[in-house]
């Protein structure tokens, strides 16, 4: 869960979106949605409680998976509406805070099922 929640968090603040003039910051807009979130998911790992920790873990990795996809989403909107296609790529930032969504909904799963 700390490893979900540091990916996610320093994702946040790495580029989301590589363009042929440059890379656009993720905390312009919805990186700082996912940073609270990565924060969130660190301050569950550090909490003994199994249930408090299960709501921290499944909470931000599913509000974290939707921004993912919804920015995804824009971007092929973009590249269809400007016929670029290839030009507009995700960046790191996007991809590790997909990658930390993914983790910290695997360990949401698996405190779930654990007894």
């Amino acid at each position: 869960m700390l490893l979900g929640g540091l990916l996610t968090a320093v994702g946040s603040v790495l580029p989301w979106v590589a363009t042929p003039a440059g890379s656009l910051s993720g905390t312009a807009g919805a990186g700082l949605w996912t940073l609270c979130a990565g924060v969130m998911a660190i301050a569950g790992a550090l909490i003994p409680r199994r249930r408090i920790a299960l709501v921290h873990a499944a909470v931000p990795g599913f509000a974290v998976a939707a921004i993912v996809v919804w920015q995804l989403a824009r971007l092929a909107q973009l590249s269809a509406m400007t016929d670029s296609w290839g030009k507009l790529l995700p960046g790191i930032g996007l991809v590790m805070a997909a990658g930390g969504s993914v983790v910290l909904i695997r360990v949401a799963v698996r405190l779930r099922h654990t007894p």
